[in-house]
């Protein structure tokens, strides 16, 4: 049986990188990630924008797309203010619930993401692999339930995850050596015995992340053998540019995350984490709306007719 709930704790203190002194109050790093939250918040609110009121778009790829955007949107809103804060103070303190509230909905858009990353890549693959039976494989209605099926399943891990976490007591000491509040520095607080909750996070971590990692991988496979294929060079150069940026971002996000959250123990030393930790909450929310949407010339086209235009012009003009 799980133990009651003991927590002794109030508060948690969250020291950042405080245990970096020239990185603390230094200006251009703060401005640096500012610029990036802010261009991340831009970019992803366009592109949700621009899905949303062009009826073109209302296709199972772009469906996806902006499902990712807006996903991206509440990600960068729970890890990049905290991130900023670092830069500012040498510690802030956070409620033991809203640390809890935190790691929750951390967790859980985390592990939608590599859900529905895997969900892209099956879509690309369907639609590149056999285009001509591309409509009645990927309908409207399976391109909704295989969107709700990575919210769902999710925020369901993350749910399984928290309901061990929460039962662990915490006495003391209470600094958490991260600047959000992450699974592991939490397990080694604890007072407990913290063996179960461990091996369920590291069974749900395998399962959200190794087994999307395999589709994706088995999917751009059988994508760049199609690629193989194609008569032409330039339409193979093309096609392997597009590959490889999309590769990119997944092999970052994924590889990041795997190697903090896919360990059958939590991790003692959490310096260089929090450095990993900015690739999968920084680099790859600021990378994804200009390799999968701002590249891809139907998006650049509609946001300039939907936004572009209706800034200039009350009707539509021909070109």
């Amino acid at each position: 049986m799980m133990r009651i709930n003991q927590t002794v704790l109030k508060e948690f203190i969250l020291v950042g990188f405080s245990v970096y002194p020239h990185l603390l109050h230094f200006v251009p790093f703060f401005f640096f990630f500012c610029a990036i939250y802010l261009l991340t918040l831009l970019e992803n609110a366009l592109i949700v924008f621009t899905i949303w009121l062009t009826p073109s778009l209302h296709r199972p790829m772009y469906f996806f797309l902006g499902h990712l955007s807006f996903l991206e949107l509440w990600y960068i809103n729970v890890t990049i203010p905290r991130l900023l804060a670092a830069f500012l103070t040498q510690d802030s303190r956070v409620s033991y619930v809203g640390c809890m509230t935190q790691l929750y909905f951390f967790i859980a858009l985390a592990c939608t993401e590599c859900v529905l990353l895997a969900v892209m890549a099956y879509d690309r693959y369907l639609a590149i692999c056999g285009p001509l039976h591309y409509p009645s494989l990927m309908p409207s209605s399976l391109a909704t339930r295989l969107a709700a099926a990575s919210w769902g399943s999710g925020f369901f891990s993350s749910m399984m995850k928290l309901l061990f976490i929460s039962q662990l007591s915490y006495c003391g000491p209470n600094i958490i050596n991260h600047f959000f509040c992450d699974i592991s520095p939490l397990l080694n607080l604890t007072c407990s015995d913290k063996e179960q909750a461990e091996l369920v996070d590291f069974l749900l971590a395998l399962v959200m992340i190794l087994l999307p990692l395999l589709a994706v991988v088995s999917s751009y496979a059988a994508i760049i053998a199609a690629i193989l294929r194609v008569p032409t060079s330039r339409g193979r150069r093309k096609a392997f540019s597009t590959c490889a940026t999309h590769l990119a971002v997944v092999v970052i996000y994924y590889s990041s995350t795997l190697f903090t959250y896919a360990r059958p123990r939590a991790m003692y030393t959490f310096n260089h984490n929090k450095i990993i930790s900015v690739l999968y909450t920084v680099i790859v929310p600021s990378l994804n709306p200009a390799i999968y949407c701002l590249r891809n010339k139907e998006v650049k086209e509609a946001f300039r007719k939907a936004v572009v235009g209706r800034c200039h012009y009350p009707k539509d003009v021909p070109d």
